[in-house]
């Protein structure tokens, strides 16, 4: 009798697993690859035309054309979001990468939330009130010390981390990194950090805290 409960259980086990492979698989086939996203890039980069990401047809403008570099890399993991992008940046002036997380919102009716510093969406250059202007929700860091995440996740499964902010001397001049990966184990603790600025930095809920201390 021990033994055959002990082969159920394998069988048991062994099923679980075969469902969660063919599960993988089938994301896998689904999204045109044939193994999860495991990828670092190392910056600078070099400056190449990324015109293609957008719009099909040749590009007229003087910038190398069909250049795969860390930057276009980057920006191809962010528009393979079909979902949701997620996004925690301390510091936002690329034009290029608004340009993405636009693109994402606008033509590709993917949910978009941003959470920032305070601080730094106010200096000159700054996309944040682009983003804003564009309908896309953010939402900036209410306490007292920076925001300085640096992270994205997208479609809840993708995540993208580093030391590179979402500047034009970040990208085109400054020694950085960024991880691209796709292990739940690293992209779940992402997620529930972004959840919980999220929360804690509703300005409803500031705003209501605010009128309870004045009470």
């Amino acid at each position: 009798m021990g033994k055959t409960f002990k082969l159920l259980g394998i069988g048991v086990v062994a099923a679980t697993l075969s469902l969660e492979g063919i599960s993988w698989l089938l994301r896998c086939l689904r999204d045109g690859r044939g193994r999860p996203v495991k990828e670092v890039l190392f910056f600078p980069s070099t400056v190449t035309c990324i015109n293609h990401l957008f719009l099909p047809g040749p590009c007229s403008c003087p910038l190398p054309h069909g250049d795969s570099t860390p930057f276009t890399r980057l920006l191809r993991h962010l528009l393979s979001a079909r979902s949701s992008l997620d996004l925690c940046i301390f510091a936002f002036s690329s034009q290029e990468l608004c340009r993405v997380v636009q693109e994402l919102h606008r033509q590709r009716g993917v949910s978009v939330r941003v959470v920032t510093d305070k601080d730094y969406m106010m200096i000159s250059g700054s996309q944040i009130g682009a983003l804003r202007k564009a309908g896309i929700s953010v939402r900036h860091e209410l306490g007292g010390f920076h925001m300085h995440h640096k992270f994205a996740v997208v479609d809840k499964k993708l995540l993208i981390t580093g030391s590179l902010n979402w500047t034009h001397q970040a990208v085109q001049g400054n020694k950085e990194n960024v991880l691209v990966t796709e292990d739940s184990g690293f992209v779940r603790p992402f997620l529930q950090e972004f959840e919980k600025l999220w929360e804690a930095n509703d300005p409803a809920r500031s705003a209501a805290l605010s009128d309870f201390i004045m009470l």
